[in-house]
């Protein structure tokens, strides 16, 4: 290898070492900005939220950790209306997702499931409409669930029932079919955390399996 040929290799070794954090940054930045395009934002709470900018950490309502991973999306009465992108899926670190007391319309995302780092989904106080997502399930460090006072329609998955660090589990005053689950973390939720969902049957009762194919 000649010296020119042994500087340029160097030089693009440097210059991809460089490239390789801001690509991740960039990664959990457009996840976000597709949730900002999703949305109307009357009071403005989003305008530092700039796809120009590598790194989403600089951006209002966002918190990250040492490594600039974001952690933390704090939009809770923001006066937002719009739907929640699959895209939010993609920031495998965030712990907290704070959307409540908005306008948010459409479903909750299944991508939501693969938020592995999650410890609070407070959506309530929206219009989300459709089912809660079995895959929720898979979140294993979730403590709080909070859906209440939305739209929301079909069973509470059983598959929450496997989530042992769940400690707080909302969905009252939504239009919920089935049985309410009775193991696993459900054993200490109070009942009136399901409250106003006319069409849940109560409690499971012991051997007979829950609703979840059996209403919509």
């Amino acid at each position: 290898m000649s010296g020119r040929d042994l500087f340029v290799f160097v030089a693009l070794t440097v210059i991809s070492s460089m490239m390789a954090p801001k690509a991740r940054g960039n990664s959990e930045g457009d996840a976000l900005y597709a949730l900002r395009r999703s949305l109307s934002d009357p009071d403005n709470i989003l305008q530092s939220w700039d796809a120009n900018l590598v790194n989403p950490c600089t951006w209002f309502h966002i918190t990250c950790n040492q490594d600039n991973h974001v952690t933390r999306v704090d939009l809770g009465n923001s006066n937002l209306s719009g739907h929640l992108v699959p895209e939010l899926g993609k920031l495998e670190h965030l712990q907290y997702l704070e959307l409540y007391k908005n306008n948010i319309q459409g479903s909750i995302p299944v991508e939501l499931g693969n938020l592995k780092s999650l410890i609070s989904l407070d959506l309530y106080n929206n219009n989300i409409s459709g089912t809660i997502p079995p895959a929720l399930g898979k979140l294993k460090y979730l403590v709080f669930l909070r859906l209440n006072d939305n739209q929301l329609t079909g069973p509470i998955p059983s598959a929450l029932a496997s989530i042992s660090s769940l400690k707080v589990v909302d969905v009252s005053n939504n239009n919920l079919c089935g049985t309410i689950p009775t193991t696993g973390p459900f054993e200490h939720i109070p009942l009136n955390n399901f409250e106003n969902n006319p069409r849940l049957e109560g409690p499971e009762l012991l051997g007979l399996a829950s609703y979840d194919t059996n209403c919509s």
